[in-house]
């Protein structure tokens, strides 16, 4: 497909309100990572403590990723995103006049920023609705590059914690929340082609596909792995090497950027030689990679490359699974966002939290990358499992244009 053709095939302001509304919620999303080291050194927190503090909001986003399915498919995706982003920019403003003085009070607020990786279950259906099959990919790509949010908060946030103090930032971020909340007010657009609500049942009817327990599992790694990293890597450069947290800050920003760059790409190479085949491919890299970072280089550049490899590879996959999904599931496109997106939080729990384990307990990093990268071995095991039915059945030539 030409170019052109993508951009008459849909609704273009809707695509770029989901684009800003989903990476300035990430943004915030993965906020306590970036301020990890400081909010660390003020509470006194464990290596433990700090492992599950940033992993908290990756386990709340995910759970409330099935809430905002919900949303979505009753309220529409418009009206859900309009509930998620106010209760992000409450929670923020609690956050900044409040009182933070101790762990609990970091879970607490972990859990409430949970709610702004729910804006996944939001922007990727509110974008996805105004596109036909074959546009899939690179539409959700584009929508989906609101990971690229993540920079944002490794880049900024060590710097303004150190000039204006931690608590201040959450203050700061309400001035482009607000920003993003007009924006997607005024141009986003549900689409007039969507599905009628679905009762409970139905939701859960869904589960008993097991392409659906597929897909859940396959985004658990490429999405886990992405948002795992990108809260984690500002600890892990701080304490493995001893780098200042603005400058592990940046360099948490520059692995960050790579994965985000790449998923809009992931779904376009998609579109062209099918999800399945850059699934696979990117499964083999990111393994690769993080095999590698298992082994704790002595460098910190070197590891700061291995580990832009893995996001590279990560990012990648995101767009890819997501190139498929809507095939698979198209008339329950926004459950599947939900509970694809909810596996995609609870393995960024899952890495975030292991690492900081694993370094308390054995005083380094590398079992939990290990056990990761394995999972990652695994996932690519399944889908070459699954491949021939899936191109035989519903990825047919007689069923969809769409590569897959």
């Amino acid at each position: 497909m030409e170019k052109t053709s993508f951009w008459k095939a849909g609704h273009t302001p809707t695509l770029f309100a989901a684009f800003f509304y989903f990476d300035l919620s990430f943004m915030v999303w993965v906020l306590l990572g970036p301020l990890a080291v400081q909010i660390s050194k003020d509470l006194g927190l464990s290596a433990a403590q700090k492992g599950l503090m940033v992993a908290t909001p990756l386990l709340a986003g995910a759970l409330l990723r099935i809430v905002m399915g919900v949303l979505v498919d009753h309220l529409k995706p418009k009206k859900a995103g309009i509930v998620g982003q106010i209760i992000v920019m409450l929670g923020l403003l609690w956050a900044w006049q409040g009182s933070l003085n101790n762990y609990q009070d970091m879970l607490v607020l972990g859990s409430l920023l949970g709610m702004a990786g729910a804006a996944f279950a939001v922007a990727l259906p509110l974008a996805s609705r105004w596109y036909p099959p074959e546009h899939q990919g690179t539409a959700l790509g584009i929508a989906g590059a609101g990971n690229s949010g993540t920079v944002f908060a490794a880049l900024f946030a060590p710097t303004l914690a150190l000039m204006f103090g931690w608590k201040n930032v959450f203050g700061l971020c309400l001035i482009p929340l607000g920003i993003a909340f007009l924006v997607y007010i005024t141009m986003a657009k549900d689409a007039p082609s969507a599905p009628p609500p679905k009762s409970l049942p139905e939701y859960l009817h869904v589960l008993k596909d097991k392409d659906a327990w597929w897909f859940m599992f396959f985004y658990s790694v490429t999405f886990g792995g992405f948002s795992g990293l990108a809260s984690s890597l500002t600890i892990y450069f701080n304490g493995q090497y001893q780098v200042p947290p603005v400058i592990a800050g940046y360099m948490t920003a520059g692995c960050v950027f790579a994965g985000s760059l790449v998923r809009p790409l992931g779904g376009r190479l998609a579109d062209r030689i099918g999800g399945i085949k850059t699934l696979s491919i990117m499964y083999i890299c990111a393994a690769a990679a993080l095999f590698v970072a298992s082994t704790g280089m002595q460098s910190k550049t070197s590891a700061m490359i291995v580990f832009v490899i893995a996001m590279l590879a990560l990012g990648t996959g995101n767009g890819a699974v997501f190139q498929l999904v809507p095939q698979r599931f198209r008339k329950e496109i926004g459950v599947m966002t939900g509970l694809v997106g909810m596996a995609g939080g609870i393995g960024g729990f899952y890495l975030a939290s292991s690492l900081g384990i694993s370094k308390q307990m054995t005083g380094s990093y590398q079992i939990g990358l290990t056990i990761f990268a394995s999972l990652a071995v695994i996932a690519l095991i399944g889908l070459t499992s699954v491949k021939k039915r899936w191109r035989t059945t519903w990825g047919s030539a007689t069923m969809t244009t769409a590569k897959i």
